[in-house]
C-alpha cells in the first residue's frame, strides 16, 4: 500500500495522479486531492483569481501600511496642504484637515480587515451552530430557533445595526458587535437546509446505530458537510459587511475621528464633493473595489467549493 510521503515524492505528473486518484489509500490523501481538486476549478476562473489577487493585496497593505504609507494618517498641515488636488507629491490629494489621503486609505484598511474578518468569525459560527441545531433536533427547538432568526431578518441590516450601535455606542468595537448580531441569520438559514437533507441520509443513520449522540453527530458529521457552503455565503456577505460598516461610518457610529476608516472619510468629504471630488471619491473607489474583489472571490469559491464541479 502506497504511503502519503512515497506520493508526494514523485514528480508533478505522479503528484497530479496521486491527488486525483479515485481510490485514496488514507483520509490525508483524500482531504488533499479534494482541496486540490477545487483549486484547479477556482484557477480556471480568471475572474476569481482577480478578486483573489486584489484581497491578497488589501491584507498585504494592511500588514505593512507604516512601511507603505508616505505620510501619517491623522497628522496633516491645516496653513500648506489642505484640500491640495492629486499630485506627484500627494497622489490621492489631501483633506479638510490636511492630511494626504493616500495614507488614510492604506491604514483604513486595517480597521476593513478588523472588520470584515471579526464579524465573519463571529457571526458564522454562530448561524452555522444555530441552523445545524435546529435542523437537526426539529420541533419545538427548530421552531423556536427559527422565528427568532425570522425576526432578525425582519429587518434590514442596516437599521437593525443602526439600532444596535445606538443602544451600545458609537465605535469600532460596538459596530462590529452590531453587524456580527445582524449578520448571523442568512448562515443559520442555509445550514439548517442543508441538515434538513443531509440527516436522512443513511450516513447520518449509520452513525446513530452506532450510539453517537446528537451533539456529537452536529458538530463531527454534519456541520463539516454545510462549512462549505457557509465559507461561500460568507465570502460574498463580505461585500454587504463592509457596505454596513462604511455606513455606520458614515453616520459616525462606527470608527471615530482620527481614525483613517472609509465611511467616515466619506462623510467628511461629502461637503466638498463638487469642487474638491478626490476626498469622498478615492475612499469610495476603495470600497467599491474591495466589495467587487470579494464578489468575484465569493463567486470563483462557489463554483471550486462545489463538489459536482470538481473534477
Amino acid at each position: 500500500m502506497k504511503t502519503a510521503e512515497s506520493g508526494v515524492q514523485g514528480a508533478a505528473p505522479g503528484l497530479h495522479a496521486w491527488l486525483m486518484s479515485e481510490r485514496p489509500d488514507s483520509r490525508r490523501q483524500a482531504a488533499l486531492g479534494r482541496a486540490y481538486g477545487a483549486w484547479r476549478v477556482f484557477m480556471r476562473n480568471r475572474l476569481a483569481m482577480l478578486g483573489l489577487m486584489i484581497v491578497v493585496l488589501l491584507v498585504f497593505v494592511a500588514l505593512f501600511a507604516d512601511v507603505i504609507a508616505p505620510y501619517s494618517p491623522t497628522v496633516g498641515d491645516l496653513r500648506t496642504t489642505r484640500l491640495l488636488p492629486p499630485s506627484a507629491n500627494f497622489w490621492f490629494g489631501t483633506d479638510d484637515q490636511g492630511r494626504d489621503i493616500l495614507s488614510r486609505l492604506i491604514h483604513g484598511s486595517r480597521v476593513t480587515l478588523f472588520v470584515v474578518f471579526l464579524v465573519a468569525i463571529l457571526a458564522a459560527p454562530i448561524g452555522l451552530l444555530v441552523g445545524t441545531a435546529a435542523g437537526y433536533a426539529g420541533g419545538l427547538l427548530d421552531a423556536a430557533l427559527m422565528r427568532i432568526t425570522d425576526i432578525f431578518l425582519a429587518f434590514p441590516r442596516l437599521i437593525l445595526a443602526l439600532a444596535f450601535v445606538a443602544a451600545l455606542g458609537p465605535g469600532i468595537e460596538n459596530a462590529v458587535i452590531a453587524i456580527a448580531i445582524t449578520s448571523w441569520p442568512p448562515y443559520a438559514r442555509m445550514a439548517r437546509a442543508e441538515t434538513l437533507t443531509i440527516r436522512q441520509t443513511d450516513y447520518i443513520a449509520a452513525v446513530q446505530l452506532i450510539g453517537a449522540s446528537p451533539w456529537r453527530i452536529v458538530f463531527r458529521h454534519i456541520m463539516p458537510l454545510c462549512l462549505s457552503s457557509v465559507i461561500v455565503r460568507v465570502t460574498l456577505d463580505m461585500a454587504g459587511i463592509i457596505l454596513t460598516a462604511a455606513g455606520l461610518g458614515f453616520l459616525g457610529l462606527g470608527a471615530q475621528p482620527p481614525m483613517p476608516e472609509w465611511g467616515a472619510m466619506i462623510a467628511a468629504g461629502r461637503q466638498y464633493v463638487l469642487d474638491q471630488w478626490w476626498v469622498a471619491a478615492a475612499p469610495g473607489c476603495a470600497i467599491f473595489l474591495i466589495s467587487l474583489a470579494f464578489n468575484l472571490l465569493g463567486d470563483g469559491l462557489r463554483d471550486a467549493l462545489d463538489p459536482k464541479g470538481v473534477k
